[in-house]
């Protein structure tokens, strides 16, 4: 039984970093959205229609990110725009693993440093999603085929 215990806690770890790598490139338009959906909150609106302007601004800021990056044509402008959604992204790389070595490390100075290197490797990794998300879509050749 303690083997099984084992197993899972690594199982458990492992689904858990590929969904903080897997949604890293998302932070930017949560962030967005929450922000829009407390905002309509706030201001008047029922749950429901809080969630509604915040599913719809949370979009609308990962539409207008990816248009950005395609129609954008100054490499520096599109590094910008890129590095917009990468901050966030290593901020909460951060955050997320401060949480999990701040229960299996009692140094504080050790835990800022894996934090610090978690933050470094989850924006690396959305840094290069986001690249990623501007050369899928275009690959320069319109609608022609082969």
């Amino acid at each position: 039984m303690i083997l099984l215990g084992i197993f899972i806690s690594i199982a458990a770890i492992g689904v858990f970093c590929w969904l903080l790598f897997t949604l890293a490139v998302f932070a930017l338009p949560f962030f967005a959205g929450i922000s829009a959906g407390v905002w309509a909150y706030h201001t008047g609106a029922d749950w429901l229609g809080a969630i509604v302007v915040g599913v719809i601004g949370g979009g609308l800021m990962l539409g207008i990110g990816q248009f950005l990056l395609l129609m954008v044509r100054p490499m520096w402008a599109k590094l910008a725009i890129v590095l917009i959604f990468v901050a966030p992204a290593a901020i909460a790389g951060y955050h997320a693993v401060h949480g999990i070595v701040k229960h299996t490390m009692p140094s504080e100075t050790w835990q800022i440093v894996f934090s610090i290197i978690g933050a470094v490797v989850v924006g690396i990794t959305a840094f290069l999603r986001v690249a990623g998300m501007a050369t899928a879509h275009h690959s320069g050749r319109g609608l022609a085929r082969n």
